[in-house]
């Protein structure tokens, strides 16, 4: 290798290499050019495309994560709505067991001394007491959206075969 000098200041570009030397340190492939390499390379830092690529990655799995975590939020509201309808109608039949008669809303069974507080659905609405000719009661939530009477209703009588209040149950049931 020859020694290039830049003109304006006077330095060496390359090493000044021994022509005696039979191991030079100048040659390719030697250590200490490879220690040279690696010591330029450590200190050369991230650049923006990889920092982007890394932030990318990481906001696709914290999406997905996000996902799964808002539908299994769905699902335990869904469950904690036929737990508390259930509750409730429990309640209610205690409630006519004493008192002989059905009660009106939550309000009375908490007024009696049934329920310590007010029972509402995950999604703030009260649920509806229905009282049947046969003395048998139904307790149904509004569901999801607050409007009673559609296939997202969510009732007590869930365990005798009824309306699930999962509106994917409903569709499956009439797509078999």
């Amino acid at each position: 290798m020859n020694n290039e000098q830049t003109p304006e200041s006077g330095l060496s570009l390359a090493p000044v290499c021994p022509p005696a030397d039979p191991v030079s340190a100048c040659e390719p492939g030697s250590p200490r050019e490879a220690q040279q390499r690696r010591r330029r390379r450590r200190n050369r830092g991230m650049t923006l495309i990889e920092i982007m690529v890394v932030l990318a990655i990481i906001s696709l799995i914290l999406g997905g994560v996000g996902v799964m975590a808002f539908n299994r939020y769905k699902d335990a509201q869904l469950e904690d709505a036929r737990n508390n309808a259930v509750l409730v109608h429990q309640l209610s039949e205690q409630y006519q067991l004493q008192k002989r008669k059905c009660p009106k809303n939550v309000q009375e069974l908490k007024a009696a001394g049934f329920a310590a507080r007010e029972a509402k659905d995950p999604w703030g609405n009260e649920f509806e007491i229905r009282c049947e000719a046969g003395g048998g009661i139904v307790v149904v939530s509004a569901g999801p959206d607050g409007t009673p009477g559609n296939e997202d209703d969510i009732s007590s009588d869930a365990a005798a075969g009824g309306n699930q209040g999962d509106a994917k149950d409903t569709k499956d049931s009439k797509g078999k």
